[in-house]
């Protein structure tokens, strides 16, 4: 087996862990940065709406929209650390100096807009197309930066620890230690171990442990389940964020329709063009996500269509083709004129609120283990994320947890332990088990685990998922190891943290919407 030693394992490649590779390096840390598919392959890139750049004279009023949208649950240290350093890790890397093309005014300024729960108008954005903006930006520093080898197509099977994957016996007794992790070259199927320092989880969200998605595929809680295993602590996994807004057309894909058409004017209608909104919150159409994705889910129930729509009469076409370039685009790739008529939209699992237990600095309870991004959780979003502070997260939690390792690796003297070798059977797995289990599990999670939960629904999900976890368990142990297995055994494994996290909180609260209504 091959071993590789670095100074830093980063275990995903999207603006979190890329942003995070950055900063090591350029204080001459070496560091391994994985990469499941190719550079712009990440949920970052998929990011429309913009990111929050707060320059406004009272920051305590996106602190109030933060909390506002989590139900008064969020962190209040994390709230603070985002309001306060936030604005100061866009305009140092973005603006300044990597000149992200974000859109501009006549004047030259920028141009700032609004989305669902925000009070006023404080996103920047570049079109509709933000996230690759920002990422392509960023992807194209790290890969002109020395100290950064980037290993894609390679994928995280388990984390290091001193106290199982040693030949040391009295390692047992050091503190929950980890030190890098096994990894597949899925290239050439060989399995490998980047012994590291520091390791960093960045594997982005879980939302295709759910039927439908927002996310890039194979997105199903790479780095909860891996945590999971090797005993970290997991908070807040019942928060599953539903996007509201998901393009829903027979034969069509899925895809994201940004809350930003919203913030310039578009409103929630149904198939009879009422509006429906006004009667649930008073922001109507620009409600908190978990509401509104509540809000369609029920009056599609009620109605019995197949879907709600956005009508965009109140927007110009011209401001529709210049602003929402992607979208437009996109929709009449697949018959629907949005210049002409509404758009057909559904709500899509989007974002997890939860995730693995860190502090400001990234840092969790197995030593030497950060976890940074959305697969962290630092208690930011609460019971309910606020739009556009994902990839403002992104930037903050990469740059405070990296600043920590530098000066933690610069001022230590680290003994990093060979690890056992890795043992692989030399079966080939069944695809078309793998790919029945897959959709098994995301049907159970999306029909029982979804936006509108139940005692009943939640205990049925937890017993089908159970059943399901142990047939993979042990198909696992006897298959050789490739991407869709360990894709599947990852996604059992979070959908029974976010299941069990559900059961233990019976209280409806953000995206967590419990009823006794079982009909």
């Amino acid at each position: 087996m091959n071993v590789i030693q670095t100074d830093c394992l980063v275990i995903g490649a999207g603006l979190a862990g890329c942003a995070y590779a950055l900063h090591a390096a350029r204080a001459g840390l070496e560091v391994q940065l994985l990469s499941l598919n190719g550079p712009l392959v990440a949920n970052s890139d998929w990011a429309q709406g913009g990111i929050i750049y707060n320059v406004s004279p009272d920051p305590t009023i996106l602190a109030r929209d933060i909390f506002e949208a989590s139900g008064n649950t969020a962190n209040p240290l994390a709230v603070d650390q985002l309001v306060k350093e936030g604005p100061v890790a866009v305009r140092e890397l973005l603006i300044d100096e990597l000149r992200v093309p974000f859109d501009r005014t006549g004047d030259g300024g920028l141009e700032f807009t609004r989305e669902g729960g925000h009070s006023e108008r404080r996103i920047i954005h570049a079109k509709d197309t933000t996230g690759h903006a920002i990422l392509s930006s960023v992807v194209a520093k790290v890969d002109a930066t020395p100290h950064i080898t980037r290993r894609q197509g390679w994928i995280a099977i388990d984390l290091l620890t001193l106290s199982h994957n040693t030949g040391d016996p009295r390692a047992r007794y050091e503190p929950l230690t980890c030190f890098g992790a096994y990894v597949l070259d899925t290239s050439t199927g060989e399995v490998c171990a980047i012994v590291a320092k520091k390791t960093i989880l960045a594997t982005g969200g879980l939302g295709h442990i759910f039927q439908h998605s927002t996310n890039q595929p194979g997105s199903v809680g790479h780095g909860v389940a891996m945590a999971f295993r090797v005993g970290a602590r997991l908070i807040d996994l019942e928060y599953v964020q539903f996007h509201p807004t998901v393009f829903f057309k027979k034969g069509a894909p899925r895809f994201l329709i940004t809350e930003a058409l919203r913030g310039e004017g578009a409103v929630l209608v149904n198939a009879h063009g009422d509006r429906f909104m006004e009667k649930v919150h008073p922001r109507a159409s620009l409600a908190p996500r978990d509401v509104v994705s509540r809000a369609i889910h029920q009056e599609m129930a009620a109605t019995g269509d197949s879907c709600a729509f956005l009508d965009l009469s109140a927007l110009k076409p011209d401001f529709i083709r210049e602003r929402f370039p992607y979208i437009h685009d996109r929709c009449r790739e697949y018959g629907v004129d949005i210049l002409r008529e509404p758009i057909p939209v559904v709500p899509a699992a989007h974002y997890s609120c939860g995730g693995v237990h860190a502090d400001m600095n990234g840092r969790t309870n197995v030593r030497h283990l950060n976890a940074i991004g959305e697969t962290g959780c630092t208690g930011l979003h609460g019971a309910n994320r606020l739009a556009s502070t994902s990839l403002l997260e992104c930037l903050t939690s990469a740059k405070f947890s990296a600043r920590a390792d530098i000066a933690e690796i610069t001022a230590n003297r680290f003994s990093l332990p060979d690890p056992r070798p890795w043992q692989s059977p030399s079966r080939e797995p069944d695809p078309t088990l793998i790919n029945q289990d897959m959709m098994l599990l995301q049907q159970t999670m999306w029909n029982y685990a979804g936006i509108i939960r139940s005692p009943k629904r939640i205990t049925r999900a937890r017993r089908i998922v159970l059943e399901l976890r142990e047939e993979i368990q042990s198909f696992y142990r006897d298959c050789r190891l490739s991407r869709p297995l360990i894709e599947l055994r990852n996604a059992v494994q979070t959908a029974l943290a976010v299941v069990h996290a559900a059961t233990l909180n019976p209280r409806s609260k953000g995206c967590h919407f419990v009823t006794d209504d079982e009909d």
